[in-house]
């Protein structure tokens, strides 16, 4: 890969100390990082080089699911040789003469910065004063290397909001520059869905109305909102989750079959659902846990949603009459994120009148924990009468928190954008038609159903599935054990 330099506004912030930093260096404990590659730290405060170090190491301590093996001294020394900060106000045009400066003198130092990546870990508040400082300098520029541009979720607050970030993107970059993050995008069991459907012929003839009952698709915490009330409860559970991970589920679960792996032929494919979801205004409630209002930073007044359940149905041939089920909430009975495809019981299903014996086959695709691809079937217990038990045929990863074997998906999405592949990430046109869905959703919350932390949400939700002879799913820790 070539090498390039990577500059981070706002290595200071949460998101940066998180994920960033530990990508950063487990990518430099495997040695997949270029030789000639430049880590450019961007931050109001002032730091001296010592400094931003120290301040890079402690952040490697914070808590972080794929990231639980030690710190070696070694590799961390190995990371520094490619550390560098500068400091200044991101509104201040004259910090990007400044910032190129630096760029100038790294590439005299050895390193290569005539490909760069702006990686925008700061408030979107500030972009386009980025953008402006950017273009004044001629830093978006590709002369003599490529320019690209990783920019977090959420795009925009609804879809007008996300038209406008998008018409500003585009004034500065062209659309191949532009990165649009979901990192749910780079988890491995969401992107194993692709291959599992479409590279076996098992399956994929039975994901259609003819042979699946309904789909479910869950994403609860059993934690709170921690240190994010300043953010979350100008924003909810629906527009946190719902405008991004949880419709990205759907996609890969429903999706017709590409044409060809590539960008622009997997991104159609998407979009198509995105674009054939029906919103149902009348079929969503929204909850929120009890003690919400006492969290920092949190309204004694608060109406914001942290938890949202909802119907939906796909307006196409394949999926017509297919109820598809979704809630996801914190503070839930546990944490977990799957999809669920029930598959509907043949009218001369054997041993239906046995206990159990009416329990439909369900696939699985958990994405955590327990990650993996199962599949719920019916079986007989050994013994001298015929009884059924449920049992699970599964594909497992069996993950190591200590070892590398599955990367953090901001590693998978940083070197996707290294080699310039956009297959796992929002273009303009899916963004925009995830808020279309979600916008008259948003548009029905009032007030808010009390829950208790510890359940599965208010019983309002139940209601739901409960309506047309169906009930929530509990979700199983009875396969992928590690």
């Amino acid at each position: 890969m070539d090498s390039f330099a990577l500059v981070i506004f706002g290595i200071t912030s949460n998101l940066a100390q998180k994920y960033l930093m530990q990508v950063l260096y487990d990518m430099t404990e495997e040695g997949i990082l270029p030789e000639e590659m430049a880590v450019i730290g961007v931050a109001r405060r002032q730091m001296s080089k010592e400094e931003f170090q120290n301040y890079f190491h402690e952040s490697l301590r914070l808590e972080n699911i794929h990231h639980k093996h030690a710190i070696k001294e070694e590799v961390f020394k190995k990371l520094c040789k490619r550390l560098h900060y500068i400091n200044g106000e991101f509104s201040d045009p004259s910090f990007y003469s400044k910032l190129k400066l630096f760029l100038n003198s790294l590439s005299k130092k050895g390193f290569h910065c005539s490909n760069r990546v702006y990686y925008l870990a700061t408030y979107p508040e500030l972009y386009s004063h980025v953008f402006e400082g950017l273009r004044k300098n001629k830093l978006n520029r590709q002369n003599g290397g490529w320019v690209r541009l990783m920019i977090e979720k959420p795009i925009g607050h609804d879809l007008k909001s996300a038209k406008a970030l998008n018409k500003l993107l585009l004034k500065y970059f062209n659309e191949d520059q532009i990165y649009r993050l979901d990192h749910y995008l780079g988890k491995e069991t969401l992107q194993n869905i692709l291959t599992f459907r479409f590279s076996n012929g098992i399956f994929e003839p039975l994901i259609n109305k003819d042979y699946i009952d309904h789909i479910q698709i869950t994403a609860s915490e059993d934690f709170g909102i921690g240190r994010r009330g300043g953010y979350y409860d100008a924003v909810g559970a629906l527009k946190d989750v719902g405008q991004n991970h949880l419709l990205q589920m759907l996609c890969f679960a429903t999706m017709d079959a590409p044409s060809q792996f590539s960008n622009d032929a997997v991104t159609t494919q998407r979009i198509k659902i995105l674009q054939n979801l029906i919103p149902l205004p009348k079929n969503i409630v929204f909850g929120q846990y009890r003690g919400y209002k006492e969290e920092k930073n949190v309204s004694p007044h608060s109406q914001t949603d942290t938890f949202y359940a909802l119907k939906t149905y796909i307006n196409n041939e394949r999926f017509k009459d297919v109820p598809i089920y979704i809630r996801a909430g914190k503070k839930l009975k546990q944490t977990v994120t799957e999809i669920s495809v029930v598959f509907k019981n043949p009218v001369n299903r054997l041993l239906k009148n046995l206990k159990r014996g009416d329990e439909p086959n369900v696939l699985i695709y958990r994405i955590a924990p327990n990650e993996g691809v199962v599949l719920k079937i019916l079986t007989k217990l050994p013994g001298y009468k015929i009884s059924l038990e449920p049992a699970y045929m599964q594909y497992c990863y069996r993950i190591d928190p200590h070892k590398h074997y599955i990367p953090d998906p901001y590693e998978r999405l940083l070197i996707d954008t290294m080699r310039g592949d956009q297959t796992f990430f929002n273009d303009a046109e899916e963004v925009e038609a995830q808020w279309a869905f979600i916008d008259p959703l948003a548009s029905a919350r009032g007030k808010q159903h009390i829950y208790e932390p510890g359940t599965w949400g208010p019983k309002e939700a139940d209601k739901l599935p409960e309506e047309d002879g169906r009930a929530w799913l509990e979700p199983s820790m009875d396969f992928c054990r590690i």
